[in-house]
């Protein structure tokens, strides 16, 4: 189960990676960063999850 989510989780900032790749290609600098902000933090909200 644990195997599936990360899984998910990285198919998730993968597809948000990209978005944010076709966002910075058509000049929306500030759009792709705050994309790129994001998938970072679906691969790292899952090590805190653990915490609690």
């Amino acid at each position: 189960m644990v195997v599936m989510l990360w899984i998910v989780a990285i198919s998730v900032f993968v597809y948000t990676f990209g978005f944010g790749i076709s966002l910075w290609k058509d000049k929306n600098r500030s759009g792709s960063i705050v994309v790129f902000i994001l998938g970072i933090a679906v691969v790292i909200v899952p090590f805190f999850s653990n915490i609690i």
